[in-house]
């Protein structure tokens, strides 16, 4: 598959984290922002290697976001703490799941629709009229 709609699809999943980010607060925010986190590395991996298997690609993103929380127990750098966090929030390891999870069931939804098509396709081209009778 090409990159560009992983590419724009991430464009689009950083805006939505801005969007939740700039009109909610609380919970919600945190942790849907941590589910988008994922998203977004879920979506990164694709294009950086577009032939992987989605739920190669949702493990990748799992846990790599499960290596940035248990790295906020260690004494990160403070240079590193505006991009990777400075607590370590045990929920959040279930919200960046959630976030997997829901990438790779969107790509097979996607992925079934486009099968659908392509064999609806493929029915109507390889139908041959019945033989008329004469």
């Amino acid at each position: 598959m090409p990159r560009l709609p992983f590419a724009l699809a991430a464009v689009v999943t950083i805006a939505a984290g801005l969007g939740v980010r700039a009109f909610t607060d609380g919970p919600f925010a945190k942790y849907t922002g941590d589910a988008l986190y994922t998203v977004l590395l879920y979506l990164l991996v694709l294009v950086v290697a577009p032939r992987t298997r989605s739920a190669v690609a949702a493990l990748i993103a799992l846990a790599a976001s499960w290596v940035i929380e248990f790295a906020q127990l260690l004494n990160l750098p403070v240079f590193l703490r505006p991009i990777l966090g400075s607590t370590f929030n045990p929920p959040d390891l279930f919200w960046y799941a959630a976030g997997a999870l829901a990438a790779h069931l969107a790509a097979l939804l996607v992925q079934g629709r486009g099968q659908r098509q392509v064999s609806g396709n493929r029915r109507s081209r390889s139908r041959t009229p019945p033989p008329e009778r004469g």
